[in-house]
């Protein structure tokens, strides 16, 4: 009877565990055991940390555990003290975070102890590019969560639930905003149904510690408004402005404010009326400074002219430093193009030393495979937080200079943008759900490593997933040697591999006008401007490749602050990684490690190609100690990506070969496609 009532009860968690569908994200549970949870006072916010610990508590079985609002100078906004026994914080959420954090403690295997938890910045936000129809600009994931086509204005219990399961989510990694619509905005998110909208998703998240902002189109008072212009210095613009931001605080009282692409990619904004962004900016943060509401302004601008597109954001928004109102934020871009497999860090961080700045991350993977490519983003972005602007001599990070670490910003944020959709498992890839968790890790805490957070997240999504493994006497060990170690170690090289094979050594902005999706180095149209074709940025000819930003060339090094200007504009201490983003080189030029460029640039694409191969291998190791159907969705997207890698390097290969005229390596092994086939093909079809 025993042994029957052992294997009823494998059984039936093994039913229940494999049927995982990735909807419940890194916040699984299992078999929680007992907990008392005793806490004086309670709110929306603090019954949900009660909650959280009695359906999640692994620690010691009927332990009681302490939740406490006190006073603390220790403790930033939001942070929290952990003790043996308790919680400890000065506000409400203070308490949430800190019981999420325990309980990842505990899942992890990781120590508690005792000790304080500030978070790195104040605002940590995600921008979801979803259009008022529902559709979502660079989202591989399905349709929006907060808005459709059908019923716009209608909210009901699943949209309720959704919602909720959403803010969960991002508070148990330490999110504090969303901001709702598209950058590319619709005056409509201004008018009162939606308004209404915005107000009923505001209420549920707001338990959660969860802002909600709006990006707004600074035409609003035209289209929206009737009046005849949209000039920031305009005195009924002010008053339209400052009514509807009343009106909006009237609904939503904790609302975060405003983020603006303006004078941007056609969208209006104060160049228009010869004001500057500061004159347009400081408008609307006049108008919500009564409300303690911010304005995230976007840096992300380029202008059809013959300056490099890579300087223009530091050539607008330097000029202004200090002429920015308090409550207005500096949003940039990690780089100075567009969020491409690897550039340099944006020149403007730690720059503007009297302006609040942000950097701006692309969680969703508009030019890194969409929903198909396995590329853990952490990386990317640990390198772009890690790399020193020496604007305040060495160790002058992009994240110490963005975080008030070293200038006295009275708001500092992170923004990622997200990549979250109706999918049943949010992301489109079970592996994409890691970089929204990543997001949210560093934004918390942006000293973390990309190797603690990849630990963290595959211990918190896959550790005790159903599989022929689970139930076996040695079984954490045997998942951590053989499943933990590996799939970490895909995890960590998986940008790299992009890179190799997409645009190694520095190249950007190669790939196709197909949806940003595989490659397109030869897609220069007649009538389409430069700085948007491929070719504008690699530069090659016979004479070589690259796009001269030294000081003979476009003197884009004169923007980074010395010694990095200098190492930059030197061929022999530039770093290989970012060569042809600084230097345009004959394709025979010899590298450090003696290869010609030409054959160092067919080695890494054929190096990524092997590597995508290796990931494929190494999953299909772990197959059992993984559910059968993400197991099968890696498999199949593992596949796909494999597939467009191989097209990446022979179209790239056989394309640059036109110009070096040089022979492809034989120990590499040969193009599949012709170079003819590949682009005759290009807009036919896309394997995502």
């Amino acid at each position: 009877m025993k042994r029957l009532i052992i294997f009823a009860f494998v059984l039936v968690m093994t039913l229940r565990l494999r049927a995982q569908d990735g909807h419940q994200l890194w916040l699984r549970t299992n078999q929680p055991l007992s907990v008392r949870v005793v806490c004086a006072r309670h709110s929306p916010t603090l019954d949900i940390a009660e909650q959280e610990l009695k359906k999640g508590w692994h620690g010691t079985q009927g332990a009681s555990i302490k939740l406490i609002i006190r006073k603390d100078k220790a403790l930033k906004d939001g942070g929290f003290r952990l003790t043996k026994n308790s919680v400890e914080a000065t506000t409400d959420i203070g308490i949430l975070y800190g019981v999420y954090n325990l309980l990842r403690y505990q899942r992890t295997g990781d120590e508690t102890g005792d000790g304080i938890s500030n978070p790195s910045y104040q605002i940590r936000v995600l921008d979801h590019w979803d259009n008022l129809n529902g559709t979502i600009e660079r989202g591989y994931a399905g349709n929006s969560i907060f808005w459709r086509k059908t019923d716009p204005f209608v909210v009901t219990e699943k949209d309720k639930t959704l919602w909720q399961q959403y803010a969960r989510a991002n508070a148990s990694i330490g999110i504090n905003g969303a901001v709702l619509d598209n950058v590319n905005a619709s005056p409509k998110i201004l008018s009162d149904n939606y308004l209404n909208r915005v107000k009923s998703i505001a209420a549920i998240l707001r338990p959660y510690g969860v802002k909600v902002y709006l990006s707004v189109n600074f035409a609003s008072p035209i289209s929206l408004g009737g009046l005849k212009t949209a000039d920031p210095l305009d005195a009924s613009v002010i008053v339209w402005w400052k009514t509807k931001i009343k009106e909006i605080y009237g609904l939503i009282p904790d609302f975060g404010g405003f983020l603006v692409k303006a004078s941007s990619e056609g969208q209006p904004g104060p160049q228009q009326y010869g004001r500057t962004h500061a004159d347009g900016a400081n408008m609307l943060a006049d108008a919500l400074k009564p409300y303690h509401g911010v304005v995230m302004w976007r840096a992300f601008v380029y202008t059809a002219n013959d300056d490099d597109r890579a300087k223009q954001a530091y050539n607008e928004f330097k000029p202004l430093d200090g002429k920015f109102r308090d409550n207005v934020i500096i949003q940039v871009k990690n780089g100075p193009i567009d969020f491409q497999p690897r550039e340099p860090f944006s020149p403007l961080f730690g720059a503007m030393k009297k302006t609040s700045v942000m950097p701006e991350l692309q969680i969703t993977q508009e030019y890194l495979g969409h929903a198909v490519y396995l590329v853990f983003l952490s990386t990317m972005w640990e390198e772009c937080l890690k790399s020193d602007t020496y604007q305040q001599g060495k160790g002058s990070t992009v994240a110490r200079c963005t975080d008030g670490s070293i200038y006295p910003q009275k708001y500092t944020a992170i923004a990622g943008v997200s990549n979250i959709g109706l999918d049943t498992n949010w992301c489109g890839h079970p592996f994409a759900q890691a970089n929204w968790y990543a997001f949210g890790r560093l934004a918390w805490n942006d000293q973390l490593t990309s190797a603690q957070i990849a630990d963290e997240w595959l211990k918190l999504t896959f550790y005790n997933d159903v599989s022929g493994k689970f139930g076996e006497k040695d079984y954490r060990s045997d998942w951590t040697k053989n499943f933990l170690n590996p799939v970490k170690e895909i995890m960590l090289d998986s940008r790299e591999t992009a890179v190799n094979f997409m645009m190694p050594l520095g190249l950007h902005h190669i790939m196709s006008a197909n949806g940003h999706y595989g490659p397109g180095p030869w897609w220069a149209p007649k009538g389409v401007r430069a700085d948007w074709t491929p070719p504008y940025f690699h530069q090659a000819s016979a004479s070589g490749i690259g796009f001269d930003r030294t000081t003979k060339g476009s003197n884009a090094v004169s923007q980074y602050h010395e010694p990095l200007a200098s190492e930059l504009n030197n061929v022999a201490t530039c770093p290989e990684i970012y060569l042809l983003w600084f230097h345009h080189l004959p394709w025979t030029y010899k590298m450090k490690n003696g290869q010609s460029l030409w054959n160092a640039l067919c080695y890494h694409y054929d190096k990524g190609v092997k590597e995508v191969h290796a990931f494929q291998q190494s999953w299909n190791r772990v197959k059992p100690f993984v559910d059968g159907n993400q197991f099968n969705l890696v498999q199949i997207k593992l596949g796909q990506q494999y597939d467009n890698a191989v097209l990446w390097k022979d179209a790239c290969i056989l394309y640059f070969q036109q110009f070096s005229k040089m022979p492809i390596p034989k120990d590499i092994a040969p193009p599949v496609h012709k170079l003819k086939d590949i682009i005759a093909n290009e807009f036919k079809h896309r394997n995502n």
